[in-house]
């Protein structure tokens, strides 16, 4: 007669399944209540019996992408797809419930991740496994696959020898750990010199059902292992519990299990694959339990007999439970935590984010803990509290942290009088402002929405009150750093540094946590206003360490230590008659300074600047001008350099230069001695003004013309005219006689005549 039987620690449904089912019994049951289909390409999960329970939810299981119907909804199984299943679902057109297993995802993006960085990915595991051919549909089907030591060992010799890529391993998760362990240990050997990059993402719940198995094992007579054949995890834990108790039975379900196999072992154990139902699993039990041989009845199973115990059970007020979500609305959530009543979480005992509901934080099939408010909450329900729960921990949390001095995360949610409220979860506390901060804090609102490292100073936790401190971090950050900082630097060292902040008298450089002083006569050799002419904000520089202060806490850097000295190296550079280009940096009486380069300054005298004579240095240059000069001479014992800028002229044309603005200066002083015209003279009077003007200007070149007369009568002034005109003409030619303006018009044209002959006589004369 049996002693005991005993089902393992982790047996039946992982996380991962029971998700999947749970999508897909929910994705079925909507489409049939829109009079729709939904489809799964491949069985969900690996067990024939549930298949076959969500075919008649409305779940059809077809065998390719290509049988969807464009536009359909389709599922996605837990052991994932390769990327170019999504690609031709989209093409299709198709409604995608993704019931991929979390864990088979981060392998998925793992083995992505890793085949663009250039890697070659080796995957641990069944090549044939759905799963095992999804991640490498995510690295371009370019993945090796391993499943051997024996295959692991050449593969690894084989990119030690090539000189090839790194190796990049992830694993199947529910591959056996112990066979994992012994493919690791064989590529890392075999690899010499070459990267062996080993990922262990055999899935937790997978490694502790196989740890349970096998201990369980070894304790028992008989192990009995339920799940469908097909089962990948399911095989593996046959296989394990077959090494450590030779007499292991597989069965799918109870109609399978051969009682007569079992009627002499004192001691049974069961475990199940991770795709196997929880009501199979107790079939056998159950079954178990109601078998006799011979009279004698296998003892019931006192562990499951103490699980329905527990069932009739209700909790006690202030307990904390843990069960399973059921049902989830937008008003509260229904969980089973295992007893004759369910419990109920209401929306004010869950906290929330801005606009997040109820359906966003819970899925039908999460696991939870809430803490017990009532037993009865007058419906027959058991009241939970979610928020309580989390309160009490993260107030344990606090308490732990300002015990410990340990620091904490918190979000600043908003700014207040003197300071900022700081959220650590759903606790509020306060950052005074003299804490916000290493650095003075004019106003609080910058960081509003930021997370901030803190120390938590002060607890109040009866008046719900706390006081954290984000300056104590940022001071023992420091004091870290510094102390790194001063036993890895020594005067003389050239360090790299980043340039934070500028004053007048320099700049601050971060050396890596601290900032040290780049003082402004330290930047360039040159002389600088400000160390904005050199340096920019957030610059990466090398700089010297100059000096060392540890008890003031000062380090002083040097930047122009970099470049040698202009007149150490001043004779490979320059020489007497060379032609240099620089700019004008210091006007003096006797001359002018002109800048080679940073640190080097040459001398313009006043007596070279031009051919003429210079009197003001400032009417011919200024400061910030471009100068082009001769080099006369360099006294490197005495540090000068004597310039010319004449030199760099030509005589002749700076001669004529000057003759020519010698003659527009006198042509500026003629035009300043001639009189405006009266713009507002008559128009009628404005032509004898003009013509006043007109005769002025000749009697400037020739004194002998006299002044017409701009009041004479119109008819007069023709007349007059003309005899101003022929005396003119008569002083040069004195034989010219007058003529007679009284004279009849006919005895006129006889007097031009006359004079036309005089002018020119006939070639007979």
């Amino acid at each position: 007669m049996a002693e005991r039987i005993k089902l393992a620690a982790h047996a039946g449904f992982c996380f991962g399944v029971k998700n999947a089912v749970a999508m897909a019994r929910r994705a079925a049951e909507e489409a049939r209540a829109g009079g729709g289909a939904v489809y799964a390409c491949g069985p969900i999960i690996h067990n024939a019996i549930v298949i076959e329970e969500l075919a008649g939810a409305g779940l059809a299981t077809v065998g390719s992408l290509e049988e969807v119907p464009d536009g359909a909804a389709l599922v996605v199984r837990s052991h994932g797809e390769p990327a170019a299943f999504f690609a031709r679902a989209a093409e299709k057109n198709l409604t995608l419930v993704n019931a991929t297993c979390p864990r088979v995802a981060h392998i998925q993006k793992l083995a992505a991740d890793a085949e663009a960085a250039g890697m070659q990915v080796v995957i641990v595991g069944d090549a044939a496994h759905p799963e095992v051919r999804g991640i490498a549909g995510w690295c371009r089907d370019s993945a090796l696959f391993v499943s051997t030591p024996g295959e692991a060992e050449r593969l690894a010799e084989g990119a030690a020898g090539e000189g090839g890529k790194p190796l990049f391993v992830v694993c199947q998760t529910t591959f056996d750990k112990d066979r994992f362990s012994e493919i690791k240990s064989a590529l890392e050997a075999a690899a010499g010199e070459a990267v062996v990059i080993v990922n262990d993402t055999i899935c937790n719940a997978t490694r502790e059902r196989q740890n349970a198995c096998k201990a369980l094992a070894q304790e028992v007579d008989c192990m009995v292992v339920v799940g469908d054949k097909s089962s990948s995890n399911t095989q593996k834990l046959f296989e394990i519990a077959r090494k450590f108790c030779p007499h292991t039975i597989f069965v799918e379900k109870f109609d399978d299990f051969p009682l007569k196999e079992v009627e002499n072992c004192n001691r049974i154990g069961i475990t199940a694959g991770a795709s196997t139902p929880d009501r199979v699993i107790k079939e056998v039990f159950t079954g178990m339990s109601e078998f006799k041989n011979e009279g004698n009845e296998l003892n019931p199973m006192h562990e499951f007999m103490d699980e329905i115990d527990k069932a009739l059970k209700l909790p006690r007020n202030g307990d904390i439970v843990t069960g399973e979500v059921i049902q989830v609305t937008e008003k509260d959530v229904i969980v089973n935590i295992g007893c004759k009543k369910d419990g109920i979480i209401p929306r004010n005992e869950v906290v929330l984010e801005a606009e997040q509901t109820l359906p966003d934080l819970f899925k039908e099939g999460d696991e939870v803990q809430a803490k017990v408010l009532k037993t009865d909450d007058g419906d027959g329900n058991i009241l939970l509290s979610k928020k309580r729960v989390i309160i009490s921990e993260h107030w344990a949390d606090i308490n732990q942290a300002l015990e410990d001095k340990q620091a904490l995360e918190v979000t600043v949610t908003k700014e207040v009088n003197g300071g900022v409220i700081a959220a650590f979860h759903e606790i509020n506390g306060f950052i005074p402002m003299s804490q916000l901060s290493d650095r003075y804090v004019e106003k609080a609102d910058e960081f509003v929405g930021q997370t901030l490292t803190v120390k938590v100073m002060r607890v109040d936790q009866r008046r719900n009150k706390v006081v954290f401190s984000h300056k104590a971090v940022l001071n023992e950050e420091r004091q870290k750093r510094m102390a790194e900082i001063w036993d890895t630097i020594s005067v003389g060292d050239i360090i790299n540094g980043r340039v934070m902040r500028f004053t007048d008298y320099g700049a601050f450089v971060d050396i890596g946590g601290i900032d040290g002083l780049l003082h402004i006569s330290e930047i360039s050799w040159g002389k600088l206003r400000h160390p904005s002419e050199v340096l920019v904000i957030d610059q990466e520089i090398q700089v010297k360490v100059l000096s060392m202060n540890r008890d003031k806490e000062k380090i002083s850097l040097g930047y122009k230590q970099n470049l040698p000295e202009p007149w150490s190296v001043i004779n490979e550079k320059y020489f007497e008659g060379q032609v240099i280009t620089g700019k004008a940096v210091q006007l003096k009486d006797y001359g002018v300074f002109v800048e080679l380069e940073p640190g080097l300054d040459g001398l313009v005298h006043i007596s070279e600047i031009a051919f003429k004579r210079v009197n003001n240095i400032s009417d011919e240059i200024e400061v910030g001008q471009t100068i082009t000069a001769k080099i006369l001479e360099i006294d490197q014992d005495r540090k000068r350099i004597s310039l010319s800028i004449k030199e760099t002229l030509d005589r002749e044309e700076e001669a004529a230069k000057e003759a020519a603005a010698e003659a527009a200066a006198a042509v500026e002083v003629k035009d300043a001695e001639l009189e405006m015209p009266d713009a507002d003279a008559p128009a009628d009077t404005q032509t004898a003004t003009d013509a006043v003007e007109t005769f002025e200007a000749e009697v400037a070149k020739d004194p002998e013309l006299e002044m017409p007369d701009a009041d004479a009568p119109a008819d007069t002034q023709t007349a007059t005219d003309a005899v101003e005109t022929f005396e003119a003409e008569a002083a040069k030619d004195p034989e010219l006689e007058m003529p007679d303006p009284d004279a009849p018009a006919d005895e006129q044209t006889v007097a031009d005549a006359k004079e036309a002959f005089a002018e020119e006589p006939p070639a007979e004369a």
